[in-house]
This record gives C-alpha cells, sequence and structure tokens, in this order.
C-alpha cells in the first residue's frame, strides 16, 4: 500500500511507474478525494475548536446566571453538523482506502520495461535442455503407466484441478517437500514454520492478495476466511501489527504448504495434468529486511532457489521480469523456469519478489533503529522454495527412460529408501 503524501507530493512518478506497468488508476480521483478528505477533516477541527469553546462560554453564563439558551441551540445544531461531516468523512476515507488498495506496487528503476513476459529477460541459464533419443511419454501419460497419479479420481473426490498422488508417487512429492525444507533450514538459515493453512480477511489484505485477487481465493462465507494461496501469507501476518527491534533482523522463515488457487482468470491456459491445477504443494522463503539489505537479500533468495534445482540436476534458467508481467506486491521480481523437453517449453517453478515495504505498510510492520530510536517500515521479500507441481512435471519428462520407467534424481534417493527408479507397478 502507498502513503497518499508520495502521491499527492508526486502524482507524475506514480502515473509513469503504473504506466509502465500497463495500469491506468484514477489517480486524479484519488487526489480529489484526498482534497476533500483534508479539508472536512480540517473543517471539523475548526467546529469542534468552536464547540469546546461555547461549551466554556456557555459555563460561564451559567456561572453568572445569565440566558445561555441562544448558544446552546447553536452549539447542537453545531453537533449535528459535526456529526453529519463525521459520517461524510468516514465515507471518504473508505473510498480512499479502496482506490489505495487496488494500487500495485511500483517497478524499481532497474526493472525492464515491457507489457508481458516476451518482454523478460533471460539473465542466467543452468545445465542442456535434454533431448530424448525415444518417443517420450508426458507426465500425465507417464504418471498413469506408473500407477502413481490419479486425477480422475481427484476430480471424482472434489473437482477438476485437485489431483491424487499414489503409492510411490505420493513418497516421490513427500520426498521432495523434505528436501526443500531440509536444504532451506540446514544449508540456508531460514527457521522452519508451519503455519495455518488458512487465513482471515485482514491477513489476505495484509499482503496484498485482496482486494485485486479475491476471485482467484478460495472462501469460507460463513467465517470470512480463506484458504492460503502460499503461505507468504501467513509468514507475513506473523508480525502483522508489530514493531520490531534492529538487531533482530534479518528474519527467515520457511514453511510447507498446500496452496489453494481458483485460477478464475486463467481458463484455457496451460490446463492439462499439473501444468495448471487448484491445489499444489510449495515450500515457500519469507525475509524481514532493513531497507539497506532488501536487494542483496532478494539476489540471496534466488540463488537458495536455483541451489534446488542444481541437486535435483534440473536444466533451468532465470529470468528478471519486466514491469508489466509482475505480480501485485512485487518492486523487482526473478522467475526461475525448469525445461520440460515433451511438453516443449520452459515452465515457471519458482517466483522471487522484493515488495520493498508494500507489504509492511499495508501490514503496518515496522522495526526501529537502535542508534535513532527512529521507527521504519521493513522490507519484504517472498520466494518459492520450490512449488512441487511443476517440479514433478520436470522430474518425470527429464529423467524418464526409454522403457518408460522413472529414474530418482540421486539426490532423493535417501527420502525414497535408496531406491533408484519407479518401475511399471509403481513401486518404490
Amino acid at each position: 500500500m502507498h502513503d497518499i503524501k508520495q502521491i499527492r507530493q508526486n502524482p507524475e512518478r506514480f502515473l509513469t511507474a503504473l504506466n509502465r506497468r500497463g495500469e491506468s488508476h484514477a489517480l486524479d480521483k484519488l487526489l480529489l478525494l484526498e482534497k476533500d478528505r483534508r479539508d472536512i477533516s480540517t473543517t471539523l477541527d475548526d467546529m469542534r475548536a468552536k464547540r469546546n469553546a461555547d461549551s466554556k462560554n456557555i459555563g460561564s453564563i451559567r456561572k453568572s446566571g445569565g440566558d445561555a439558551s441562544e448558544l446552546e441551540r447553536e452549539m447542537r445544531s453545531l453537533g449535528d453538523e459535526i456529526q453529519s461531516g463525521e459520517v461524510k468523512l468516514r465515507e471518504i476515507e473508505a473510498e480512499v482506502d479502496q482506490l489505495l488498495l487496488n494500487i500495485p506496487n511500483l517497478p524499481t528503476d532497474s526493472t525492464p520495461d515491457g507489457k508481458d513476459a516476451t518482454s523478460n529477460v533471460v539473465v542466467r541459464s543452468w545445465g542442456a535442455p535434454i533431448k530424448h533419443s525415444f518417443e517420450a511419454l508426458d507426465h500425465l501419460d507417464l504418471a498413469e503407466k506408473l500407477d502413481i497419479l490419479d486425477f480422475k479420481r481427484g476430480g471424482k473426490i472434489t473437482g477438476s484441478g485437485f489431483p491424487v498422488w499414489k503409492g510411490a508417487g505420493a513418497r516421490l512429492e513427500r520426498s521432495l517437500i523434505n528436501l526443500f525444507l531440509d536444504t532451506q533450514t540446514g544449508k540456508h538459515g531460514y527457521r522452519e514454520m508451519m503455519t495455518p493453512f488458512a487465513a482471515s480477511r485482514e491477513s489476505m489484505r495484509a499482503t496484498g492478495q485482496i482486494p485485486r485477487l479475491e476471485d482467484d481465493m478460495y472462501h469460507c462465507e460463513s467465517e470470512d476466511i480463506f484458504l492460503i494461496p502460499t503461505s507468504e501469507v501467513t509468514l507475513v501476518n506473523m508480525h502483522r501489527g508489530e514493531i520490531l527491534n534492529e538487531s533482530e533482523l534479518p528474519i527467515r522463515y520457511t514453511a510447507y504448504s498446500p496452496c489453494f488457487r481458483r485460477e478464475a482468470g486463467a481458463y484455457g491456459k496451460d490446463t492439462r495434468g499439473f501444468l495448471r491445477v487448484h491445489q499444489f504443494n510449495k515450500v515457500e522463503m519469507v525475509r524481514f529486511e532493513k531497507p539497506e539489505n532488501s536487494y542483496t537479500a532478494l539476489e540471496e533468495i534466488v540463488g537458495h532457489a536455483e541451489s534446488l534445482l542444481q541437486m535435483l540436476e534440473l536444466p533451468y534458467r532465470v529470468l528478471r521480469l519486466c514491469a508489466g508481467d509482475m505480480g501485485f506486491n512485487a518492486a523487482a521480481c526473478y522467475d526461475l523456469e525448469v525445461w520440460s523437453p515433451v511438453v516443449g517449453k520452459w515452465l515457471e517453478v519458482s517466483s522471487c519478489s522484493n515488495c520493498e515495504d508494500f507489504q509492511a505498510r499495508r501490514a503496518s510492520i515496522k522495526f526501529r533503529r537502535n542508534a535513532t530510536g527512529k521507527t521504519e517500515y521493513v522490507h519484504t521479500l517472498n520466494g518459492s522454495g520450490l512449488a512441487t507441481s511443476r517440479i514433478l512435471v520436470a522430474i518425470m519428462e527429464n529423467f524418464q527412460t526409454e522403457e518408460g520407467t522413472l529414474v530418482i534424481p540421486p539426490i532423493l534417493r535417501p527420502y525414497m529408501d535408496g531406491k533408484t527408479q519407479i518401475n511399471f507397478d509403481g513401486s518404490r
């Protein structure tokens, strides 16, 4: 969320940045409402001051035995005006807040220009994309052959886009989660958390999912809570409304959660199998940083996600997202994509963002400087470390054999009781 004072002081900066995102926002309307808000607030302050003065005068008149009835009538009328003005002020403040909540974060100057994914910049790549010497199966056909995945029964249980992992497939999924958590905690210094898989409206608003993405959320109307689309929501809200000590920073959290997304606006886009599902598993990284350290932290988060792909021996590339392709909360963002040889395209498996103070303002998360005692907003960062669904697509398509078995990546074998491959019967 943005500071209305900054918008008021430099609206051109905001308009330029929003245009880079391809966003059109009624800043003129926002600024007019803000002017009305300030004018009404000033008028109310003047009226309250007059009411206080009149109240004292009435007391003096009564004390001296005089008639204060006319002044009392004027004060009652003034009280009615104040009450009416306060109602109007609350209405305008709510409208201003709603407009502010819908304005995305501003891209940094270093963020590439562009309207969509075609303008994203490949920063680096690792590993050579594999070319099978045989006719490889896509992940659904291979999973069905190995009897490790069942979308049909998942659809029967819940609906389309809710998979069931079976036998060795379930074990492989769990192995990935454990590898990701073990690496983030044991090697990269994150503290593991186990947070709720549902969050309140206030929590969703604090991290920027609401109001912009509310239609993509699964909502429990009776309690007004939402299934989380990512544990970024719950991890950031751990410190909502708090003032941290400078000595506590940086804070590094990691958490596993299932992620629930209706993907209401994604109909017809990469819908086969695991390319787009409504429930998937993910290990998330979230960091709270001092502003001067947040861009160093962003590069570290990207590196932490990359290390997992290298462990899995999956070819990948790192992209710097252009302004028009970034998520709502991001000021700067990298995506990591793995190569899928059967699909024949790069698949996003991680997105790492620096939100700067955008979420911290919405969530009211500050820290106190040791030297000055002054408080500032923290910078929040997040990154997938990693999401399992498309990783499993890449594993199945990169590690399958001509005989139709699936070789288990070496790094996962200790988690799979030392087994080296998954065979036709789905055994480990």
